[in-house]
């Protein structure tokens, strides 16, 4: 059986921490109640832990990152490294994760590059599994589902309760909407939109909505025949995005459902955008920080 320590926090109340005597935890780190570290773990002097969170073993967590309550890291994680930037200078940027969050074996995360707001953000209630990769400055939300080998390029955006299945690629400076699905295998270079699903290897293309995603989180079947029309309307039929916002209008006598007003607001962001990407000006101006 591998040893144990304890450490107390330093206001002397609450649970003990577990750590092993086998890992390394820096005197300056700040751990929560109940917090457990398993056998050869790194932990930084400029990590935060909340309380109840696991590191089985072998995790790496560094750098200004700051760790919410109830997290699980499963072996070889690496967390909080260095963004892979050549134009990092090593300045203090950040790592900022919610609570609830399980990141399974060989899941990494980097903190943020000197770029946007220099940090790296994972929500709530997340499933990293095995050998996913977030990238500098990205932004994962909510209820997020990234399934084995997903690689999120820098300043990516994956949006409440979407799934990405498993080896799948996504672009720098692309976001993933609301309840989207993107099926095994794509390189996704562009944004998709909410509540659609996207499949296809190389570019891929939205096949139908995620009926079963927005039933599983309680959207309203009227709003679900909503969006099929906004569907059919605009990926089938082409029509433009302003006929599409007419009829629906007309449909629902003037009061839209949020699902739809987020859904054409994304569309409108994203033609406003570059190369399918409603993000991409933020791409520009990284570029122009740079070259400043």
């Amino acid at each position: 059986m591998v040893p144990l320590r304890t450490y107390r926090r330093e206001s002397g109340k609450g649970r003990m921490s577990r750590i092993s005597a086998l890992a390394h935890v820096d005197p300056k780190a700040r751990l929560g109640r109940g917090v457990s570290i398993g056998p050869f773990c790194t932990v930084g002097p400029d990590v935060t832990i909340g309380d109840d969170t696991e590191l089985e073993s072998h995790v790496s967590i560094v750098g200004h990152t700051v760790v919410g309550a109830r997290n699980r890291f499963f072996p070889a994680t690496n967390i909080g490294g260095e963004p892979q930037d050549k134009s990092y200078r090593e300045s203090r940027t950040r790592l900022i994760i919610g609570d609830d969050n399980v990141f399974r074996e060989g899941v990494t995360v980097n903190r943020g590059a000197e770029k946007e707001d220099h940090t790296t953000r994972i929500g709530s209630h997340n499933l990293l599994m095995a050998n996913s990769h977030v990238a500098h400055n990205c932004h994962i939300f909510d209820n997020v589902i990234l399934v084995n080998g997903v690689l999120l390029g820098g300043h990516v955006h994956v949006h409440d309760s979407a799934i990405v299945s498993g080896n799948s690629v996504v672009h720098h400076f692309s976001t993933l909407g609301t309840l989207s699905f993107v099926s095994g295998g794509c390189r996704i270079p562009h944004d998709i939109p909410p509540y659609m699903l996207a499949a296809g290897s190389d570019n891929p293309t939205i096949k139908m909505i995620n009926i079963v995603g927005m039933r599983r989180a309680g959207t309203a079947e009227q709003t679900i025949q909503l969006v099929k029309l906004a569907f059919r309307l605009f990926f089938r039929r082409n029509r433009s995005l302003a006929v599409v916002r007419e009829k629906l209008t007309e449909r629902c006598e003037g009061a839209l459902p949020t699902e739809i007003t987020r859904l054409l607001t994304f569309i409108e962001a994203q033609q406003r955008g570059h190369m399918g990407r409603g993000r991409e000006s933020a791409s520009a101006h990284v570029r122009q920080q740079k070259t400043a």
